[in-house]
């Protein structure tokens, strides 16, 4: 039986998330499966993602084949470097001592560039609301002067016809 990782679609129409599933290859996309390994949401910046670690790297031990997909992702959240170190601990290349401490340092840096991409992106939100807040301000002052010359004009002249008018001796 070949074993895959895959995506499950759920959500709607435009709304997509997908669970990370360990399904038989010969399984349809959304049928039956044999562990739920966790959940990505592409809807999210960045895309959030739930993953069972230890359960994903006992998966891919195994023989599991990732999708293209489902590698990215798994890429992404650091379980293909952990079994790439493992499998070198296992190898006698280095101790599993030292491929734990190769893993935390891979991750504490894949971390910080998370962390500095969701700062940069609320950072730059708040630039562009400011922009538009600017740019919103000024378009209704200009529209307020205007109605406030409309208002002064309209008001100056009824008094001005009134001045203006020729008056009757009776």
């Amino acid at each position: 039986m070949a074993v895959k990782i895959r995506l499950q679609r759920h959500g709607k129409k435009d709304a997509a998330f997908y669970h990370i599933v360990v399904a038989d290859g010969r399984a349809p996309r959304d049928g039956k499966f044999i562990e739920k390994l966790g959940v990505y949401n592409p809807n999210t910046n960045p895309a959030t993602i739930d993953l069972n670690f230890n359960s994903a790297v006992k998966w891919l031990q195994n023989g599991a084949q990732p999708t293209d997909t489902a590698r990215a992702i798994l890429s992404y959240k650091g379980v293909l470097i952990k079994k790439h170190f493992l499998e070198g601990a296992r190898k006698g290349a280095f101790s599993e001592a030292e491929a734990e401490n190769k893993f935390n340092k891979w991750l504490q840096e894949k971390e910080s560039k998370i962390s500095s991409k969701k700062e940069r992106l609320k950072s730059e939100g708040k630039a562009a609301y400011e922009t538009r807040m600017k740019v919103e301000k000024t378009a209704n002052d200009a529209k307020a002067a205007k109605i406030a010359a409309k208002t002064a004009e309209a008001t100056a002249a009824p008094e001005t016809s009134e001045n203006t008018a020729p008056e009757s001796n009776a």
